[in-house]
């Protein structure tokens, strides 16, 4: 019974090195898939957290029923969260870091006028 017992701390210990391999390896895909998001260069609204704030490429296009604060005149490039050029159609938004561009004519229910 000595023999069965010296054996489960080193199955542990493999488990243990073998997860420690596995868990880097997903990290790096994970990453390689939001810059390749990023690469794309647009934020796309089935994006979760996108879908989740109603992010639309054009404003015209909200769902007035889900989102009644939602005016006509609202859009990211007179938002206070877009961080694109002026005159740009695309542009970095601090609400959405890391997952692309929005569109200048776009809009999301973190709207904040400027």
């Amino acid at each position: 019974m000595t023999r069965l017992n010296e054996v489960e701390p080193r199955r542990h210990f493999l488990r243990l090195i073998a997860t420690g391999a596995v868990l880097p390896a997903a990290a790096w895909l994970v990453r390689a898939d939001s810059t390749k998001a990023g690469e794309a260069g647009q934020l796309d609204e089935a994006d979760p957290v996108a879908a989740g704030l109603g992010y639309k490429k054009d404003t015209t296009q909200v769902n007035a029923a889900r989102f009644p604060q939602h005016k006509p005149t609202q859009d990211c490039g007179n938002c206070r969260y877009f961080q694109g050029k002026a005159g740009s159609q695309l542009g970095p938004c601090t609400i959405f870091a890391g997952k692309g561009s929005v569109h200048t004519k776009g809009w999301c229910a973190a709207y904040a006028a400027k």
